[in-house]
């Protein structure tokens, strides 16, 4: 049978939820995310872990402001006005 305080080294929370990555991976007494490096202005990144690079890469959330940014870019960021007519021309 063990003792108390090993068992009080098990129950207690080292990481919680991050804000940034939102993983529970926030130390808390360090104040520091093991997953992305909070609150440290860049991204945690290492090229030893390239399989993790590609899961949280650019293209793999859902990409709400950057999804239609080649349709826009194509009209030329027009905003507000109406878009021009593509009926051919009764000229012919």
């Amino acid at each position: 049978m063990g003792t108390k305080n090993a068992l009080k080294k098990q129950i207690q929370k080292t990481h919680t939820r991050c804000r940034r990555c939102g993983r529970t991976s926030f130390h808390i007494q360090k104040k520091e995310c093991a997953g992305c490096g909070y609150p440290a202005a860049r991204n945690r990144r290492y090229n030893w872990c390239k399989k993790m690079i590609r899961r949280k890469n650019r293209g793999t959330g859902r990409m709400r402001y950057e999804k239609d940014l080649p349709r826009r870019f194509k009209n030329g960021f027009r905003e507000q006005t109406q878009a021009p007519s593509r009926k051919k021309s009764a000229t012919a």
